[in-house]
């Protein structure tokens, strides 16, 4: 990745110093090319001897850095968002192509969706550490739309099964991991508000494109609906592309095993990956559930269909407004606050919810705090984490939660099967973990810190 060094000047003045460094040191070694080189002849040796940009003289700001959140926004609308629409699937397939299959069945749908999603974060962010963001973020663009444009014509159970959950799905996760890797390298005093601003697009994406596909469905029906959203996504995926890329050359190194294990051997690390286990293991059954819920306590279907649009509406809040004051604050700090608040709010609010309006309430409520839950984690691990090997550690965190986001939905939905269609204990089931969730939270901050309550951690 070429950059330009007249450009930075005039925007940030770390850049310059670290320019000085490297020339510096350049200068002192018989070993390493002198400045006569071009410039594509030094960023292939510091790809090689890990020299170059110095990974720790983050920008924090420039076009470039901002022209890339921007691209990142978009990406993440277009995954993640994605994935954050996906209640309305299980409604939709319940009541239309897969009537003939039990809830806990089509739940399998959607967690698979989501567990896709993550489960591939280690090797996509090896490839990215490896080679950059760009390929995979091309990969991903291909698969996400060829998964819907081919559920576009599925019709069976196996069919919608391979096209939505696992192909499309791939394609976010290829999406996903390689904005926060490339996003990661430009930012670190603002880091937790610039992933709050690129994950504000999947909210954003849980807010427009529920009511897209519903409303669509309806005068186009199911098959267009879906080639529509596909066509739309392929635009923003093109600038995405056009947008996107890491501050930083790629770091190769040779792919082993311990790459991906080696960080549970910090402490920190590995308390922070089993509270995102449990956090997502209820983090997505309000977006799966509320819908169904909903409408079992006597909302009529056409307010019922805007539930998961208030959540995500609430959860845009929920991704910028808190990430702006974890950077003040510490991310750990924000994030085991809106964690417990999420618990909270479900076992008092949603549990004994049975009218339009604490559903609506709990919607709204419910958003802001997982928004800034599902957000800020990412900021976490790269504050414990070197940022050259972000893309990895991301990964080795998120493949955890894959499986927390793989076995929730279904256990919820096997929960209402056992209990006849009641919803009392999916609820209590998704407010208690995500206080389990909150709770080795606060371990792995303990780990860091101690016993310290007023500290920026």
């Amino acid at each position: 990745m070429r950059i330009s060094l007249l450009t930075m000047s005039g925007i940030n003045k770390e850049l310059n110093e670290a320019a000085d460094v490297a020339a510096a040191n350049h200068d002192n070694s018989s070993s390493e090319p002198s400045h006569d080189k071009d410039v594509a002849s030094n960023e292939a040796f510091a790809t090689e001897k890990g020299s170059g940009p110095d990974p720790s003289a983050f920008p924090d700001g420039g076009w470039e850095a901002w022209l890339a959140v921007a691209g990142g926004f978009f990406t993440v609308f277009s995954s993640f968002g994605w994935i954050n629409c996906i209640g309305i699937f299980q409604n939709y397939y319940q009541a239309n192509q897969l009537k003939s299959y039990s809830t806990s069945t089509v739940s399998w749908i959607t967690s698979t969706e989501s567990f896709m999603m993550f489960f591939w974060g280690p090797v996509v962010g090896k490839l990215v550490d490896n080679y950059g963001p760009r390929w995979p973020i091309i990969a991903g663009s291909f698969l996400h739309i060829f998964g819907l444009m081919m559920t576009s014509i599925s019709k069976q159970y196996y069919q919608i099964f391979l096209a939505q959950a696992v192909c499309s799905a791939i394609g976010c996760s290829f999406l996903f991991y390689p904005t926060l890797a490339a996003i990661g390298t430009w930012f670190r005093a603002r880091r937790a508000f610039a992933f709050g601003i690129i994950t504000a697009g999947s909210s954003l994406g849980g807010v427009v494109l529920p009511i897209m596909v519903e409303k669509l469905i309806i005068k186009v029906g199911f098959g267009w609906a879906m080639r529509s959203v596909a066509f739309m996504l392929l635009g923003l995926l093109i600038f995405g592309n056009a947008t996107l890329k890491s501050r930083l050359p790629p770091l190769r190194r040779p792919v082993s095993l311990m790459d991906f294990v080696r960080p549970y051997f910090e402490i920190p690390f590995l308390l922070l990956s089993i509270s995102s286990f449990f956090l997502y293991i209820a983090g997505f059954l309000p977006f799966n559930y509320l819908i169904v819920q909903a409408e079992a306590s006597g909302m009529s279907m056409s307010l019922a269909g805007y539930l998961i649009s208030i959540l995500n509406a609430g959860s845009t809040f929920g991704r910028i407004l808190p990430a702006y004051l974890a950077d003040k604050m510490g991310s750990f700090n924000v994030m085991i606050i809106f964690a417990v608040f999420s618990g909270i709010v479900s076992l008092a609010l949603w549990l004994p919810a049975r009218s339009n309006a604490p559903i609506i309430v709990f919607a709204c409520l419910y958003g802001v705090g997982s928004g800034c839950i599902l957000s800020i984690i990412p900021a976490m691990v790269a504050q414990i984490s070197d940022i050259r090997q972000l893309g990895v550690r991301s990964g080795a965190l998120y493949v955890l939660s894959s499986v927390g986001v793989l076995v929730g939905s279904p256990i919820a939905g096997a929960i209402v099967n056992d209990q006849h269609g009641q919803f009392s204990g999916l609820i209590i089931f998704c407010g208690v973990m995500l206080l389990v969730g909150a709770f080795f939270a606060i371990l792995s901050r303990y780990s860091q810190v101690g016993f310290k309550l007023i500290v920026k951690v």
